[in-house]
């Protein structure tokens, strides 16, 4: 037999192995297994504006005819092979691997989503992508002092830059124009350690293909992720002399999960906080900034992108979350800031008077607790009133607000939690840089204990720790002041927690009256219970609270009990040294029980209140 001959058998021979092999498939799908690697490759992206929530069963018998129109779904299983199999199974089509959290993205029509349901799944759930944006509003072109103001810049004089501590930034990603963020002071080498656009590797995972390195430019169009980066780590230098960003010498990260309008999906950020920790060991990453949000829709354990944000927390990572634009009302905190152990951060505004905090006050948009759970939030307010920071002058912010542009310098002013949780986020990097050693539960704690908060000229709180938390932060402090360390996510465990073992509610409750409170035990046991009297209102605050039954933890000298009103005044002092009558029992948790009084809303059988519409932005005057 000569060579062509042998090589037209060898072909032969080769097709119908190729042909029984697929048949051998197509008679056996369940054995088929999507490997990670496929997944992580991607397939086109897709987008919806669903709320974040379990997809109601659909039921064949009593529905309408079903669309055959595919929509953007989260599925979760007992691991994300499970779930790729099963989406497989009904005909779907796999969009992304979310194994982070044991799911996977999928496009399902409603047949496919209907037979999903009806499958014998272990742990099975559905949820639909929800979206997400950016926690800022635009504000005026005043000039900023805000790392001063948050007690950064004694550190900074001292040499406390940050360095050796990488901030990863999810966002709207970064400018290709670097400029103060390119290299740190004192060092001329690139401290721009990473960047990954999470949505061009899922609209076209071909195209995309970054140098090992991940040294790639992802750009921004929108401008946001430009100003959230530039806050923490800004090197250029103020017209003060001092350091523009919080912590000018960390090492950034910057992974985009926000398109040119600021809003993403539920798949996206969770694909960048998935990659976040699988990286985070080789750059060095500590601290996530997450300046983003969408209003909750279930518990926070059930909530896919809380999930994937308690993983961050558990790897090792400090998570910094801002609180929310939807204040002053309470109970407005979005996600991921209404999960119990991360950061998050409510805004203060300097009311155009830098270095005065006798005109500080909180900002009228910033969110409020408490959460659905019954934990306090925020933990702590940050500076977030008219922030100038370094940021793109033709995206699509600057194109919106041309009049808040400074184009001679290249920067822009916005307000907003986004902002206060980009100063936390730069003192959480200043506190490790200090302290190498310390653990999220430790970082959070120290920043909470040595926070400064708002005192009224009675000295009680001039706001309440539901609007507040502890206080306004303190770098300083934070970093070298003996402080405790365990003051926070006492009686928690993300590891339980997210192994769906056991969950978590907090000390916080509502009386008849609509009135806050903080109770000395979990609800339904004696000693929480509560009975407030008619009482006259100072500041906004409860001061005559001596008809209260039962061992209240704190009292309200530490502004615990709240009727819900926005105090909008200012000239209050911000103390250095309160001393909370109870400690922090407030940022404590128990074993999860459905006995929360909450008087507003629908409340289901597991405890949770609240609907809405993602991504509410509150125009800022302050």
């Amino acid at each position: 037999m000569n060579r062509r001959s042998r090589s037209l058998c060898a072909s032969i021979v080769l097709t119908g192995l190729v042909l029984f092999t697929g048949c051998w498939l197509l008679r056996a799908p369940h054995t088929v297994v999507v490997p990670p690697q496929r997944a992580a490759a991607g397939w086109p992206m897709w987008r919806t504006l669903r709320p974040a929530t379990p997809v109601a069963p659909v039921a064949a018998a009593q529905a309408a005819p079903a669309r055959r129109v595919a929509q953007s779904y989260i599925v979760q299983a007992t691991n994300a092979a499970l779930a790729a199999q099963a989406v497989l199974r009904v005909g779907g089509r796999i969009t992304g691997d979310l194994h982070i959290i044991r799911a996977v993205g999928a496009s399902l029509d409603d047949l496919q989503l209907a037979a999903l349901q009806n499958a014998d799944i272990p742990r099975l759930r559905v949820f639909a992508n929800a979206p997400v944006k950016a926690s800022s509003v635009a504000g005026a072109l005043p000039p900023t002092y805000y790392p001063e103001e948050v007690a950064a810049g004694t550190l900074q004089s001292a040499g406390m830059l940050g360095a050796g501590v990488t901030v990863a930034v999810l966002d709207s990603g970064l400018w290709v124009q670097h400029g103060p963020l390119q290299s740190a002071p004192f060092q001329t080498s690139d401290r721009i350690l990473a960047q990954y656009d999470v949505l061009l590797a899922s609209q076209d995972p071909q195209g995309y293909r970054p140098a090992p390195s991940y040294s790639q430019n992802i750009d921004d169009p929108y401008g946001h992720g430009t100003h959230v980066s530039s806050i923490i780590a800004s090197s250029g230098l103020s017209t003060s002399g001092n350091f523009q960003g919080v912590a000018p010498g960390v090492n950034l990260v910057a992974v985009r999960v926000l398109d040119s309008n600021g809003a993403g999906t539920y798949q996206d950020v969770i694909t960048g906080i998935q990659w976040v920790i699988e990286q985070s060991a080789r750059y060095g990453i500590r601290v996530l900034n997450l300046s983003l949000g969408a209003v909750p829709q279930g518990p926070y354990w059930e909530d896919p992108l809380d999930q994937a944000v308690m993983a961050a927390w558990a790897s090792g990572i400090v998570v910094v979350a801002a609180a929310g634009n939807r204040g002053p009302e309470p109970m407005t905190i979005n996600v991921p800031g209404n999960v119990p152990y991360v950061i998050t951060v409510g805004a203060v505004t300097d009311n155009y008077y830098p270095l005065q905090p006798s005109y500080y006050s909180l900002a009228s948009f910033s969110s409020a607790g408490p959460t659905t759970e019954g934990f306090v939030k925020p933990e702590v307010v940050g500076m977030g009133g008219h922030v100038l920071a370094y940021a793109p002058d033709d995206g699509t912010l600057a194109q919106e607000f041309p009049q808040w542009v400074d184009t001679q310098f290249d920067e822009f002013t916005m307000s907003g939690t986004s902002q206060a949780a980009a100063t936390v986020s730069g003192v959480a990097a200043l506190v490790i840089a200090a302290n190498p050693l310390l653990t999220p539960d430790q970082v959070k704690c120290r920043i909470m204990a040595t926070a400064r908060p708002a005192l009224n000229s009675s000295g009680g709180m001039a706001y309440s720790v539901f609007q507040q938390g502890a206080g306004l932060v303190d770098a300083q402090n934070a970093a070298f002041a003996a402080s405790p360390l365990d003051c926070a996510n006492q009686g928690l465990d993300v590891l339980l927690d997210l192994a769906g073992v056991q969950h978590y509610g907090g000390l916080a409750n509502e009386n008849s009256a609509g009135q806050y409170y903080i109770m000395s035990s979990p609800p339904g046991s004696a000693s929480s219970s509560v009975s407030v009297g008619p009482s006259p209102l100072l500041g906004g605050l409860l001061y005559d609270v001596s008809s209260v039954v039962g061992q209240l933890v704190a009292t309200i000298a530490d502004g615990l009990v709240w009727d819900g009103n926005y105090v909008s005044g200012s000239g209050y002092a911000w103390s250095s040294g309160y001393a909370w009558s109870s400690g922090y029992a407030w940022s404590s948790g128990y074993a999860w029980s459905s006995g929360y009084a909450w008087s507003s809303g629908s409340t289901t059988s597991d405890g949770y209140t609240g609907s809405g519409t993602a991504g509410v932005v509150v125009p800022d005057q302050q």
